[in-house]
């Protein structure tokens, strides 16, 4: 029976198990639209399709099931490319269907020619046009099939002329998806259990690739008396119902688990690709184990390099590991994580009323927000607030833009986990940088009636940026935002806004906002001058931060350096 392309092409996304598209209407895309209009698939109309990337990207990477976005030709799909770069940095599994002017125009500058596919296959698993119509099925399978297993996104072009065209559709591509088990040769994991038996001090570091393996690593620590380390990103899998955990290391890490991976002999790496060689250790041997062979050595040298899953590598290494006695190095680094973490409360204590540090705003959410809560936050400040104070319990999760490091993708973020977990509290935390770029979804919140819950850390700049100044010892520049009343925005758009300016009215304040029924916006405002302290300060960076001061002082900026000096090292 023939079908019109779009119909094949939805179709195939439906059985492959999209329920979801976040995109624009328009032109070249009606056809598309319209087979979804008349499909059980769910269109999310977005006002920005930068913020249908961002969602599409977030839905998919919670639920690691497919979930698409569609773009109308030249600016329609041009919108989409921040918002899929950060998806497919998180290993999102989602399709992209990216329209194209009718054939008979391309090649001769029509408006709105663009060649996609030199824009996506940068960063994309899967990148190809739909070339005649009886390749519909078989293109639109194979990127499903590249999304949901390469994890990924994956883009089909088609023009738009062809998407009204009929095939006869005659062989009925499906799409695969194979469960391999995935582990070290007998003679690899001997080689590893050999190093790992002759070792003094072990450390674990934890990565994503943790995320099905919580106690397959809990097991191998026992066995070994070794603390567990994890990346920010593995913050969610590792943190809870971990007797070993030390927490995080990197810029936004803590101390003690700095120094479980700097102190120990050898250092576990199982499915990390951490990206900050400096905070890898300068002596100890590593042994990496890493589903991608291309991810072995990369960001540090490496003793041993394995390719397997967690969980399926450690279920089979196991039997080869001597149980071992001595538990001095995870005795010594559960210490001083128990020290690191008092420091971290300390900074969340005694507000003064006229000036609210973040720490302490990020601590208060913690203890109130749901035990299931979803969380998330821009690639700035706010996630280092994020993953610092706010605690991981097997049950809440988080998103953030740590592998592309974006702005503006906290509350679009948050769309595509409200509408994957309708029944879920969501919580964005904003900075008021990254929420002035892309306002005009805040109507989408009320249009697709999502009751997420935005909270406003509003400090009056690039926060993140000026504290990179700062540190290389330069004045801040061009950092300074005005911002409108983020509250009584909230109000025009049509939903719930309040705006806290004393700390004693926080917590309730922040009662009320998050029982509000529907989307809801706190706006706080918060102490500028706030550093983000990494776990171990270099010598350049002090002497940077002290030519920042010496340079304030000249240009008769006194007030900054002694707000800097107040907040962050005088408390």
């Amino acid at each position: 029976m023939a079908k019109l392309v779009a119909d094949v092409i939805i179709e195939t996304l439906q059985e492959a198990g999209a329920k979801r598209c976040y995109g624009v209407v328009g032109d070249t895309l009606n056809f598309v639209t319209d087979a979804i209009r008349r499909s059980d698939m769910e269109w999310i109309h977005v006002r920005h399709e930068e913020v249908g990337g961002f969602a599409a990207g977030a839905d998919a990477y919670l639920t690691e099931e497919l979930v698409c976005c569609a773009g109308s030709a030249g600016p329609g799909s041009l919108h989409f490319v921040n918002g899929l770069f950060e998806s497919h940095r998180n290993g999102a599994p989602v399709v992209m269907i990216a329209t194209q002017i009718d054939r008979i125009q391309s090649g001769l500058g029509f408006p709105q020619d663009v060649d996609q596919r030199k824009i996506y296959e940068q960063y994309s698993v899967f990148c190809e046009y739909i070339s005649h119509p009886d390749q519909a099925r078989r293109i639109t399978a194979m990127a499903a099939q590249a999304a949901l297993n390469r994890r990924g996104v994956a883009v089909i072009i088609v023009n738009g002329d062809m998407t009204k065209e009929k095939t006869d559709d005659a062989i009925h591509w499906k799409v695969s998806r194979p469960k391999p088990v995935i582990r070290p040769s007998d003679e690899e994991l001997r080689e590893i259990a050999d190093l790992v038996n002759a070792a003094g001090k072990i450390a674990i570091y934890g990565g994503y690739g943790c995320r099905h393996a919580h106690d397959e690593v809990m097991a191998l620590a026992a066995r070994l008396k070794a603390p567990v380390a994890h990346t920010s990103r593995a913050k969610e899998f590792l943190e809870h119902d971990n007797p070993y955990n030390v927490s995080m290391t990197g810029l936004i890490g803590i101390k003690s688990g700095f120094e479980a991976v700097e102190h120990c002999d050898l250092l576990l790496c199982l499915g990390t690709d951490f990206a900050w060689t400096q905070f890898y250790p300068k002596k100890a041997k590593i042994v990496q184990i890493d589903t991608d062979p291309t991810n072995i050595g990369k960001r540090t040298p490496v003793t041993l390099g394995v390719v397997g899953d967690v969980a399926n590598t450690i279920d089979a290494l196991l039997p080869l590991l001597h149980e071992r006695s001595d538990d001095a190095f995870l005795s010594a680094s559960l210490k001083e994580h128990e020290r690191s973490m008092k420091t971290l409360e300390d900074q969340t204590k005694e507000p003064s009323p006229d000036l609210i540090h973040p720490q302490y705003v990020a601590a208060t959410l913690n203890r109130l927000a749901a035990e299931d809560a979803i969380f998330t936050s821009e690639g700035g400040t706010t996630f280092v607030w994020m993953l610092r104070y706010i605690r991981g319990n097997g049950k809440r999760r988080f998103a953030t833009s740590l592998l592309h490091g974006t702005m503006a993708n906290s509350y679009p973020m948050a769309i595509g986990c409200q509408k994957s977990h309708p029944g879920r509290q969501v919580v964005a935390m904003c900075g008021d940088g990254g929420m002035t770029m892309l306002m005009g979804d805040l109507l989408t919140l009320v249009q697709e009636n999502l009751p997420v819950k935005l909270l406003v850390f509003n400090n009056g700049s690039l926060g993140f940026v000026e504290m990179e100044m700062k540190i290389e010892g330069m004045l801040d520049a061009y950092t300074d935002l005005k911002n409108p009343h983020f509250s009584k925005l909230a109000e025009s758009c049509g939903f719930y806004g309040a705006r806290v300016e004393d700390a004693g009215e926080l917590e309730g304040a922040m009662r009320d906002w998050l029982a509000h029924d529907g989307p809801a916006l706190l706006d706080v405002k918060v102490n500028r001058f706030e550093l983000v302290m990494p776990p171990t300060v270099e010598v350049s960076q002090a002497v940077s931060t002290a030519m920042y001061g010496v340079k304030a002082v000249l240009n008769g900026r006194l007030d900054d350096v002694w707000a800097l000096a107040e907040n962050n090292f005088l408390k």
